[in-house]
């Protein structure tokens, strides 16, 4: 039925019916572009995912401490941000002392002798042995093959081997997961400040001898030549010791100049000492 025919029975006019046809399209029009503004309002009011910055470098320069790897103990603690002990700010009045090379660790039977600076040795604290740095030097020491590192304070003399720079405590070995392999590359940093590592007395060992009588006769072979010459015993757990050592050098660099001389004339494997004030008893072989 068409609106001419609508009209004749309602007895109105057809434009009087096309009237809310038209209104009823525009009302339809409006809402659908209502509906499409509120639409693309809401699209644009969704805020996108945030992308993680690549941002490691500055972050590790401006801070370090953030978020490093637990080296307490050699273990990592999942999801805990605490400072590894490598990670200071810098101190301008730190030696910027360095030093790589083996290190070896020593606990029973020298746990509960004299060290050096005449201190009990206990090996669970983190102290190390060193031939020439001043006792009480505080030491950074990484372990190379694997990066964990830990602080050691120096209150023994050692390790009286060639191919070693530093003898550590059980606990410090342990820090730095060298108890299994025994020797480890590592580095060392001085971390306590106003340390003169090469200032002072050196000397220079040329050999240790359980008896007395050959620790004398090679003083009197080399005694024409150099001077002085004097013997330090040594009591270790393996029994008592008489070390020989050679010259009182101002300066570990004339020390060691002095040591490779020992070694290109006379065939000895020369180990630089400090010599300290009040030196003890103990030590390690």
């Amino acid at each position: 039925m068409n609106l001419a025919q609508l009209a004749r029975r309602s007895g109105d006019s057809p434009a009087l019916l096309q009237r809310p046809c038209i209104l009823y399209v525009l009302c339809g029009l409006g809402l659908a572009f209502f509906c499409g503004c509120a639409s693309r309002r809401t699209t644009a009011s969704q805020p996108e995912s945030p992308q993680p910055a690549d941002n490691s470098d500055k972050t590790a320069e401006a801070n370090p401490r953030e978020g490093a790897e637990v080296t307490l103990g050699g273990k990592a603690a999942a999801g805990t941000a605490i400072p590894r002990r490598d990670a200071a700010p810098p101190n301008p009045a730190m030696s910027k002392y360095t030093e790589e090379g083996k290190a070896s660790w020593y606990g029973v039977p020298f746990h509960g002798r004299r060290a050096s600076n005449g201190e009990v040795y206990d090996m669970n604290k983190l102290t190390a042995a060193h031939r020439t740095l001043p006792f009480g030097t505080v030491v950074r020491v990484t372990n190379l093959s694997n990066g964990k590192s830990t602080v050691v304070r120096i209150t023994d003399r050692g390790p009286f081997v060639d191919n070693r720079i530093i003898d550590l405590s059980m606990a410090a070995a342990r820090e730095i997961d060298s108890i299994g392999p025994g020797v480890v590359p590592v580095r060392l940093e001085i971390v306590s400040a106003g340390i003169d590592p090469g200032s002072g007395f050196f000397t220079v060992q040329i050999g240790a001898f359980r008896d007395r009588g050959n620790a004398e006769r090679l003083r009197e072979r080399l005694n024409s030549e150099y001077s002085p010459i004097f013997i330090q015993p040594y009591d270790s757990p393996e029994g008592l010791f008489y070390r020989v050592r050679v010259g009182k050098v101002p300066g570990e660099d004339a020390a060691q100049r002095f040591g490779e001389k020992l070694r290109n004339k006379e065939g000895f494997m020369p180990m630089v000492v400090r010599l300290d004030q009040g030196e003890g008893a103990g030590g390690n072989e």
